[in-house]
This record gives structure tokens, sequence and C-alpha cells, in this order.
């Protein structure tokens, strides 16, 4: 059987990039979004045969785990876990920032980690084998104006990660990655326009899925960048 690659967040920009880079390298890719219409049209495209997309929403606590409870009887252990799915503030100074779309980033981008990790690593443990990917960013490890809740959650996620890292047993990784700047959606609410003179998902990719599929044990708690995205 293939090795698995479980991905959350592949509806679109890096999980899309992702999950059809590793179908290419002959990976199986389980992967999920919270939109159900994206999710179908997936399967239904030549992606069929190398890939699993459902829809589930990472801050929905029953939803993770019955996510987790069926693949676990379907698939083997996941090689990688790539937690990717994530949402940034509108631009707005903190102060201005609501506190519902506050939570809301929080509860995706770190809760949601969390989640996964929770209903995921269990098994990974049990085999002695997997790495975890955190997806971090540069705003994780530095800060810029009328993005602070979004600053705030990746800063959160290398501190989780180093913090698992020092936890897990031997055989296991768990390791923050920064992607680099890539023309996202995301990135587009921020730079606007300036976006498009950085590299596509799908050119990121060239270079980011071989990276992941090159981790192992012995990188266990490092804060990596995609190389190229230094």
């Amino acid at each position: 059987m293939k090795d698995l690659v479980v991905i959350t967040g592949v509806s679109r920009g890096l999980g899309l990039a992702m999950l059809e880079g590793f179908c290419r390298q002959g990976l199986f890719v389980a992967g999920c979004a919270r939109d159900a219409a994206v999710c179908q049209e997936l399967q239904q495209q030549q992606l069929t045969g190398c890939c699993d997309v459902r829809p589930v929403d990472v801050t929905d606590e029953q939803q993770v785990r019955s996510w987790s409870e069926e693949l676990s009887q379907r698939f083997p252990t996941p090689r990688l876990l790539i937690n990717n799915a994530a949402i940034i503030n509108s631009n707005e100074r903190l102060w201005k920032v609501p506190d519902a779309e506050f939570q809301s980033v929080l509860d995706v981008n770190v809760s949601g980690t969390a989640r996964v990790i929770r209903h995921f690593l269990p098994r990974m443990i049990a085999t002695g084998s997997g790495v975890i990917v955190n997806f971090s960013s540069g705003w994780g490890r530095s800060t810029s104006a009328e993005v602070a809740p979004y600053c705030a959650s990746k800063w959160a996620i290398e501190g989780l990660t180093l913090s698992l890292a020092q936890e897990i047993p031997r055989g296991l990784a768990a390791v923050s990655l920064n992607p680099g700047v890539i023309d996202t959606d995301m990135l587009r609410s921020c730079f606007r326009e300036g976006a498009a003179g950085y590299p596509t998902p799908a050119e990121w990719a060239e270079r980011a899925v071989p990276f992941l599929l090159s981790l192992t044990s012995r990188h266990n708690g490092r804060q990596l960048t995609v190389p190229g995205e230094e």
C-alpha cells in the first residue's frame, strides 16, 4: 500500500498544491476542507485513486474525531501529518478587530491544529513512526502591523510544536514549517497586487513536496523553512 499523507485545508492554495504534488510523487493523500462542494469536485477529478478528500471543519472536535477514526480503519499510519488549514484576519489594527474574528483565527489556526494532533498522534505513537508538520509563517517568527491575530496564532504554533517535540517518543518528529511568501489568496488579502511578484502555490510545491518527503525523526523540534524561501 502507498505511504499516506494527511493534509488539512486542501481546497485551495498550498493545501491543494501539496495534494496534487504528493499524488504525482505516488503517495496517497487523505485531505480535508470545510467546503463540501470543493471536496466532492476534487474527488471526481483526475485525482481519484490517489486521494480521499472529505468535508471536515477543524474547529469541530467531533468531525475531526470521526475523520481520524474512519481513516484509521482504511489506511496505514500517516507518514506525514500536515496541519495546513489556516485563516487570516482582515487587515486592521488589533483594537479594531472584532472579538469573533480574533477567536476564529485562533480556533482554526491553533486549536484546529491541536485537535488534529489529538486524534491522529496516538496511532502514530503506537506504530512508532511519522512526522507532524505544523504550518507556521514568517509571521510566526516576526511581526507586521494589522495582522496581530494571525501573528499571535503562528507564534503559538511555534511554541506548541517545540513543546510537542519534547513530549513525543523517539522515532517520531514534530516540526514547524515556514512555507515562505507565496502568491495565495491569503497573501493577496494583505499585499493586494504585490502578491503577484511571489511564486504560485504550484511553483512552491515543486520544492516543498520533495523537502517534506525528506523529513525524518532526526528533524524533531526543528523550526524549518522551505528551501529557496528563506
